[in-house]
């Protein structure tokens, strides 16, 4: 398959399907943004013993279809493969070693769950709280073997909230607070008041019918657990019901608009 200029193919990575799609990197002056193409998808049979191997061989049936060998790829994988959580930095902490395992024991608190079989990845910082991410160590092996095994040149392998917000954070107003909307699921960022950071973030589904006036009550609910003026606007990366985004028809409504930077 013949790649032009400033393509490269995203491979969305979730337990039940993975999908292959061609995206422009570029925009060119005096044209419109060109939309993902999806090339392949493939359902995946449950695997609760070895989801990694499940998702790997779903992959190699769907890129053997496809004439991709030599492009860059990368992989975005669905909130329910990865963890993200909050860690406030120990007092005095000096070293990397100390954040790091601050970081594991918020991890395994939280799940559960040995944090040695995850990747840990994070904007570190000793002074205030931070976000970090995880990622299972097998899953990323398998992933990086499959694009090994198809001569595929990985780029990233990012979650999926992650890849939304280093996408949209510097398209986000004053005052607004940051949505992904994917799968009947906003995962809902709290941000600063400088708009620079994350205060919280929240997965919450989204329920049949919702309209403008659940979407501000539930800001306005998530505002009050954490101790925050609400936003002013929440401004959402993928497909926002259109209920969402119709004009307000009150004051008191939390209004809503969609980011440029495509589908999620």
């Amino acid at each position: 398959m013949r790649r032009a200029i400033g393509q490269f193919l995203r491979i969305d990575v979730a337990p039940h399907a993975v999908s292959v799609q061609r995206v422009a990197r570029w925009r060119f002056p005096g044209r419109a943004a060109t939309a993902p193409e999806t090339l392949a998808s493939q359902q995946i049979a449950p695997s609760g013993d070895h989801p990694a191997d499940a998702i790997a061989n779903a992959l190699r049936a769907v890129l053997g279809e496809l004439n991709v060998e030599g492009w860059p790829v990368s992989f975005v994988l669905s909130d329910e493969l990865t963890r993200m959580w909050r860690v406030t930095p120990p007092a005095g902490a000096a070293r990397m070693a100390d954040l790091e395992a601050a970081a594991a024991l918020r991890f395994q608190s939280l799940y559960g769950e040995v944090p040695a079989a995850w990747q840990v990845s994070a904007d570190w910082d000793a002074v205030q709280p931070f976000f970090a991410a995880a990622v299972p160590r097998a899953l990323l092996a398998a992933l990086r073997v499959v694009a090994q095994d198809c001569k595929l040149s990985t780029v990233a392998i990012e979650p999926r909230f992650v890849s939304a917000w280093n996408t949209s954070r510097h398209g986000l107003k004053q005052g607004a607070w940051f949505g992904l909307v994917h799968e009947q699921l906003l995962t809902l960022a709290a941000t600063e008041t400088d708009g620079k950071g994350l205060r919280a973030v929240r997965a919450l589904p989204i329920p049949q019918g919702a309209d403008q006036d659940w979407l501000t009550q539930t800001l306005q609910r998530e505002a009050l657990l954490l101790d925050m003026e609400a936003p002013s606007l929440l401004q959402v990366h993928g497909n926002a019901p259109a209920a969402w985004i119709k004009p307000a028809t009150s004051s008191a409504q939390i209004p809503c608009s969609v980011l440029n930077g495509g589908a999620a």
